[in-house]
């Protein structure tokens, strides 16, 4: 049934219910009995509903409910409606928001269909109580004075106060806050207040601005009682092709190594230009990392800002060209030392499988490189590799590979040798190196009846190739980390870049065997070394490939059942078996728990490090419950006798509350090891009230 309605011109008010009586005197309508009346995207609920066609004045009582545009609901003992159900005064409120959130109030009353001002307010995003919905939620925000407005999307509170189990714990006069439905708006977001020893107490309120559908920024002003207050900001923007984020700050810093102004700049962008490419940079700087760790914004050791092209051409091919400016911010660094990389490009195609089954990689890759003191070098470089698998008739898997470089550059400045090339002299350098290799495994395999089933694969590699010699001539500015392992027994040129290679002729063997269980566990180990027909002076002494018989490399993993699972990676010395690597980690799953502990023993690096390393770790994680969660983890240096970092933390979340806890301690080490963090205790608390807001508390 239709009414017209004079007080607005938004259309006729429209309803259906059991029973509809009409007073010809009063020109009134009564409807009873499941009322339900719409007007435009209005929706009223009730079981009785009076409507005067004289005034457009509707009045509902009786279990009513109003369900608005955007989808929020209200529920009232009794509404009285005006110019077209826009305006209304409500007794007896009750709303059920978007994200869960309630809200109760004695009276509201609603002017142009966008705001609401309601008395004697209680709002939350708990659920109640099941067995006592009387009893009060875990949190409730309760107000004397509450505006709803549509429009602006917020809510804003006069004598508001925010009670915890119906016990007020934080009281202001006034409080704002986004609506629950509200995607993106802008506003004050919730303070961080603390105490750490560069600022003393601290207390850092941001401010988020919406600026339009496709960006936004937070402006950030943290003020402290031992320095002058900080200014930082974030800028965030999506466009349809890409994205950029920059952040940076301004401020000064007293009583430190860096006094004085300084500050902060962290950009990243990236865009898509078509199918096939894409373009990005990152400019990272920073006036001292000192200025970092007292703001918090990280303490990083090194900062690079880089500038890239990239292609993508499925999974055959894919090509690269950057540059790389490097910021040391570590003492031990030196700057005069750190390249800029200007430019680099990297280039590779996966040929299609022939007709024997093999597969050609074509690769070249060039770069220059630039020292304000030691070795500038330009360099550029080709790679080729073919790999040909072939299954035997007894089952034996050979693998036939051949790989080729050609390497040429020019090198000024050579004064840092051995590590940036030999200090006999500058020009032009250029050398090229074959390896070809034919690997041979043979899997046996046996039945071990309901105990599963047992492999046993021997394995041998013979490589072979013009020898190197100890290369010093050359500089090296990529092959300088390295390791030996049983992850590149196997490889062909066991330096990882093209400034070292491998030659003469070596055999690589191993033996692997597994035991699969029929639960889906397993058992499986490998053990192998290298000999070669000379040795190699490229390798450094410590490395284990230094003599013609290598070190002996391992690894063993165990994975009994589901819920077990341990891993360890050794290499022993090659005459006394003592061990120069011992990694191993063993991980328990038990449903709502998991526990992990690790133990790591390694000798100096060759160019990396000075010390031998031995450390132990141990950690978990439990689920309490299906809200509390608890973490802890330790790590213990034990040539230094003491620990390295300790960390716990515990969790509480449910629909409405989250509770966060972390204590990390961090030990600074010995300076003469160049260690990469840095000493400190982090505390912190976080509260967040879902719909309302996070507040959190710090301490360093």
């Amino acid at each position: 049934m239709g009414l017209g309605n004079r007080a607005t011109d938004d259309g006729p008010v429209t309803f259906t219910a059991e029973e509809v009586e009409y007073d010809q005197t009063s020109n009134t309508v009564t409807a009873r009995g499941r009322v339900e009346a719409w007007q435009g995207d209005r929706v009223l609920r009730a079981d009785e509903f009076t409507y005067a066609r004289d005034t457009g004045v509707a009045t509902a009582t009786g279990n009513v409910a109003l369900i608005e545009p955007d989808g929020q609901t209200l529920f009232a003992d009794r509404v009285e409606l005006t110019d077209g159900m826009r305006d209304a005064a409500i007794e007896g409120i009750r709303g059920l928001l978007a994200s869960n959130a309630r809200l109760a109030a004695a009276g509201a009353r609603r002017t142009g269909g966008t705001v609401t001002d309601l008395a004697r307010v209680v709002y939350s995003s708990c659920d109640l109580c099941p067995e006592d919905p009387t009893r009060p939620p875990l949190w409730q925000l309760r107000a004397r004075i509450a505006t709803l407005d549509s429009t602006e999307q917020r809510v804003r509170y006069r004598d508001a106060a925010v009670e915890f189990g119906g016990v007020p714990l934080l009281y202001t006069p006034y409080f704002s806050h986004a609506s629950p439905d509200a995607p993106r708006a802008s506003g004050f977001l919730s303070p961080t207040f603390g105490q750490t020893r560069f600022l003393g107490g601290f207390l850092e309120l941001p401010y988020y601005w919406a600026i339009d559908d496709h960006s936004d920024a937070t402006i950030s002003l943290t003020a402290s009682t031992k320095q002058v207050p900080n200014l930082g900001a974030t800028y965030r923007r999506r466009f349809n092709s890409g994205e950029i984020a920059l952040e940076g700050s301004v401020g000064s810093l007293e009583n430190t190594d860096a006094d004085g102004y300084g500050g902060h700049i962290f950009a990243q962008g990236r865009f898509t230009l078509d199918e096939n490419w894409r373009t990005g940079f990152a400019v990272n700087r920073a006036s001292s990392r000192e200025y970092l760790q007292a703001w918090r914004y990280g303490a990083p050791r090194v900062l690079t800002t880089t500038a890239y092209l990239e292609g993508f051409w499925g999974p055959e091919g894919y090509a690269r060209v950057d540059s790389m400016l490097y910021q040391g911010l570590d003492a031990a660094n030196s700057t005069s030392l750190t390249p800029f990389v200007l430019p680099r490009g990297y280039a590779d195609y996966v040929f299609p499988t022939d007709s024997l089954g093999g597969r050609f990689t074509l690769d070249a890759s060039a770069f220059s490189l630039f020292r304000s003191s030691g070795t500038d070098t330009r360099r550029i470089a080709t790679r080729g590799n073919y790999e040909l698998p072939v299954m035997g008739d007894m089952g034996e898997i050979w693998t036939f590979r051949t790989q080729a470089d050609i390497v040429g550059g020019w090198v000024d400045g050579l004064a840092l040798a051995p590590t940036y090339g030999d200090a006999s002299g500058d020009g032009f350098y250029g050398r090229g190196h074959v390896r070809t290799a034919v690997d041979w495994r043979m899997p046996f395999l046996r039945s071990a009846g309901e105990y599963g089933s047992q492999i046993i694969e021997p394995r041998v590699q013979l490589v072979t190739g013009p020898a190197t010699g100890a290369q010093l001539r050359f500089p090296n500015e990529d092959s300088l980390d390295f390791e030996f392992t049983d992850a590149n027994l196997f490889s062909l040129n066991r330096f990882q870049g093209r400034d070292r290679f491998e030659g003469g002729t070596r055999v690589d063997a191993a033996l692997r065997g597994a035991w699969l269980f029929p639960n889906g566990g397993q058992l499986e180990g490998l053990a192998g070394r290298s000999l070669r027909m000379a040795t190699d002076e490229t390798f450094a002494d410590g490395s284990g490939l230094e003599n013609r018989s290598s070190d002996w490399v391992g690894r063993l993993r165990l994975a009994p059942v589901s819920w077990l699972e341990m891993v360890g990676r050794a290499r022993l010395d090659r005459e006394t078996g003592e061990g120069r690597l011992w990694d191993g980690t063993a991980t328990v799953f038990g449903g709502p728990f998991s526990l992990s502990g690790g133990y790591l023993l390694t000798n100096p690096a060759p160019n990396v490090t000075t010390r031998k390393r031995e450390e132990f770790s141990l950690g978990g994680t439990l689920r309490v419950n299906e809200n509390w969660r608890v973490g802890v983890f330790g790590r213990y240096d034990i040539g230094l006798d003491r620990p390295v970092a300790a960390q716990a933390s515990a969790t509480y979340e449910d629909e409405c509350f989250i509770f966060e806890t972390r204590f990390v301690r961090s030990w600074a080490e010995d300076p003469s090891t160049r260690a990469d963090y840095t000493g400190g205790t982090l505390l912190l608390f976080r509260i967040g009230l879902k719909t309302v807001g996070d507040f959190g508390l710090r301490a360093l």
